[in-house]
């Protein structure tokens, strides 16, 4: 089938940057909210990351005005789930809590059209029992986006054991017209990236906290000694504590591995309030922006 119409379930940090890149790619897209501050909060964030596309020279990514005018044309906020109904492909990428994913997706179920597919931008969740809350189990894949959305390459797309073959490679050819890279991975808990990602990040941790380095010597060699672009401490303040502690608990129910088990001082932090950049304070304080300071722990 053609992708023509996109709908997107929620318009957060990740729901407006795969709207916006939805949109930039040429797509008729309608973003799908609760209320209308959520979407108008979502909307300027789209419109200030697009000021920011337009200052910069078209052979590093820049658009022109003109080109810019032309994307926030294609983007549409509604409150009303029954736009939903014209779509061709729904991706979803509500707050991380399996009820409330399941909810929407037995609503929209009602409403989008029989043959469009339905996405989940879940980065840990199974992509199966979510499935279960719709009635196309065959037309429900992942498609795991990174974040920021707008500068990230990489595209998770995860098929379920019930995933017809064409949905699966209709999906894996739209995410190669958004400008993505998509890799091609089952619904195992937390496909290849956290699967791999998230023993690293808990590992640097432990060894905090058994006293092998400090915050920033643990960042610093693995970003010298390794090539990473940031080390743990400031990648897991940019991740945020909270989405890294939920993760934990989805991978430890379920391989039972102390590798995917949070360590004492992440759960401490989270009860804390200290999530990281967003709140201002994690493994780093950022009440100078310019100049993230470790936190003593």
């Amino acid at each position: 089938m053609e992708i023509k119409k996109v709908g997107v379930l929620g318009c957060g940090l990740m729901g407006s940057g795969i709207a916006q890149v939805c949109a930039t790619a040429g797509f008729d897209v309608t973003v799908l909210e609760v209320d209308q501050k959520f979407l108008d909060r979502g909307f300027d964030g789209i419109k200030k990351s697009l000021t920011k596309f337009s200052e910069r020279p078209p052979e590093k990514g820049g658009i022109t005005a003109q080109q810019k005018d032309e994307i926030l044309a294609r983007l549409k906020g509604t409150t009303n789930k029954n736009e939903m109904a014209h779509c061709d492909i729904i991706i979803e990428a509500v707050t991380e809590n399996v009820a409330e994913k399941m909810k929407m997706y037995s609503e929209i179920d009602a409403i989008a059209k029989k043959h469009a597919i339905f996405a989940s931008n879940t980065s840990s969740i199974s992509i199966t029992e979510l499935m279960t809350a719709t009635k196309r189990p065959e037309r429900f894949i992942g498609m795991h986006f990174f974040n920021p959305v707008p500068l990230m390459k990489l595209v998770e797309v995860v098929r379920t054991v019930a995933t017809a073959d064409d949905v699966y490679e209709t999906a894996y050819e739209f995410a190669k017209k958004l400008g993505k890279v998509p890799v091609r991975t089952s619904d195992k808990t937390g496909f290849i990236v956290n699967r791999l990602l998230v023993p690293y990040l808990l590992d640097a941790i432990r060894a905090y906290e058994e006293g092998v380095g400090s915050i920033e010597d643990i960042d610093n060699a693995m970003k010298l000694g390794c090539g990473y672009p940031m080390g743990p401490f400031t990648l897991l303040d940019f991740v945020g504590l909270d989405t890294t502690y939920y993760i934990t608990h989805v991978m430890y129910d379920e391989f039972k591995e102390r590798r995917f088990a949070s360590p004492p001082l992440l759960k401490r932090l989270v009860m804390a309030g200290w999530y990281g950049k967003k709140t201002g304070k994690g493994f780093y304080d950022y009440s100078d922006p310019n100049k993230p300071m470790a936190n003593k722990l």
